[in-house]
């Protein structure tokens, strides 16, 4: 039992340094700039915009096969994508960014991705809040199902956390790490259905979409706030494959962090 608790404990006993290296981390991503903070949503909610213009008044998007307003349904899928987007490229770059730590302190390196995981986190939590504004003003009313939504951030982190344990310590002995995370971002929106409806597919490649795990927080991320769903909904099935593959994720991420952290010093 001991064995199985020892990163609990971990977090546990290193909760106050992982909360300072959080707040500086936050602020640090954005000091310097005139703007600040603002610039962690221009690009987001720019593209977002962009991609509501071309849909509602170019394509001229109908209802989802569902009956939902496009506007609601296309924007929460888009905020749950922007937190998986934005923690798997802090997260990959987590030991580079705390390069003095690995070398000069007697740290535990594999609670750095928790470190960006958690700042990655308060940048979410206020385009939630932009989101239940948007969703409010679509004429969505609140309910019991809107709470499920923790649930799915909880499962965005233990994904996040195993990619970020795989992808740091890869990308301290190889930099094409961060391009080859760029490329894999963007098939990886467009294989998503965040701008596209699923239910549009025939019904024997549906299976395929559902193989993507990313599939399974983006959909909850709707069943919780657009449908008001619980998260029963996606079936028995799709949350035993979403947790063996995450688990799946953190053994092998894990595995591969323990291997190369006596390497780090040499790197960097």
């Amino acid at each position: 039992m001991a064995k199985n608790t020892w990163f609990l404990r971990e977090l546990f006993d290193h909760r106050y340094l992982i909360l300072q290296l959080t707040l500086r981390d936050f602020k640090s991503r954005y000091a310097g700039s005139m703007l600040g903070l603002f610039w962690a949503f221009l690009q987001p909610l720019a593209m977002m915009a962009i991609l509501w213009f071309v849909f509602t008044y170019g394509l001229k998007a109908a209802p989802t096969e569902t009956g939902v307003k496009f506007i609601p349904w296309f924007f929460t899928a888009s905020v749950a994508w922007n937190f998986i987007q934005d923690g798997i490229f802090v997260t990959s770059n987590a030991i580079n960014d705390y390069a003095f730590l690995v070398k000069k302190v007697d740290f535990r390196v594999r609670l750095l991705p928790v470190v960006k995981i958690l700042s990655a986190l308060i940048l979410h939590g206020i385009f939630l809040l932009i989101l239940v504004l948007i969703l409010l003003i679509s004429g969505q009313v609140p309910d019991a199902q809107w709470l499920s939504v923790f649930y799915y951030m909880f499962c965005t982190c233990a994904f996040l956390l195993g990619s970020g344990w795989l992808l740091a310590p890869l990308n301290v002995f190889t930099r094409d790490i961060t391009q080859l995370v760029g490329v894999l971002m963007q098939f990886g929106f467009w294989l998503t259905p965040i701008i596209w409806d699923w239910h549009r597919l025939p019904e024997k490649y549906r299976h395929l979409i559902k193989l993507n795990p990313v599939f399974y927080i983006t959909e909850g991320y709707r069943d919780a706030f657009v449908y008001h769903r619980s998260i029963a909904a996606h079936g028995l099935n799709s949350m035993l494959y979403f947790w063996a593959f995450t688990f799946a994720l953190l053994g092998l991420g894990h595995t591969i962090f323990k291997r190369l952290r006596p390497h780090f010093g040499d790197v960097l």
